[in-house]
């Protein structure tokens, strides 16, 4: 028996909507975002939006994120030249909305072998949000490359300062 409340297209794009904003709101309770690895707290920042990008592409980009994410954590930034030995290297890909928030996170590369990189790493992406918005790309994925040095400290290999050579 049909009634009048039948599952129609538009019925169910409906459904589909309340469904994914409950369960985003229900990623936002629990203190992590799609793709975080670690229970690292992920109070987003909440600082004034920084300065919008004006990349082109989303390569263009990685610099702009970077340089967001170096002055979050200037200092725990490796000066010089990263040791021959590092201990954890990690490849996170972030993506962004239109307004530089951090939407999910997806681990390429992740340094297993030190989970509390993993979370370092992670917190200090959440913390420095939002990010410099990428006004004409709108949403936009971030991937770099984390070198982490044994002391805490570290380098994006976009702005590498590069690596001594062991011996």
């Amino acid at each position: 028996m049909m009634t009048n409340r039948q599952l129609t297209p538009r019925r169910l794009a409906w459904a589909a909507t309340v469904l994914s904003a409950l369960w985003l709101a229900g990623c936002g309770s629990t203190g992590s975002v799609p793709g975080q690895l670690s229970g690292a707290s992920n109070a987003q920042g909440s600082g004034p939006a920084p300065r919008a990008s004006s990349a082109t592409t989303a390569r263009d980009y990685r610099r702009d994120a970077a340089r967001h994410i170096y002055n979050a954590n200037a200092s725990r930034i490796y000066k010089g030249q990263m040791p021959p030995l590092l201990y954890a290297v990690g490849t996170l890909q972030v993506n962004l909305d239109t307004g530089g928030k951090v939407v999910s996170m997806h681990w390429l590369r992740a340094p297993k072998h030190a989970p509390e990189v993993i979370a370092e790493i992670e917190r200090a992406v959440l913390q420095a949000a939002p990010f410099p918005p990428a006004q004409r790309l709108g949403a936009v994925t971030w991937t770099d490359t984390w070198l982490w040095d044994k002391s805490g400290r570290f380098q994006l290999d976009t702005l590498t300062e590069g690596q001594l050579q062991g011996d």
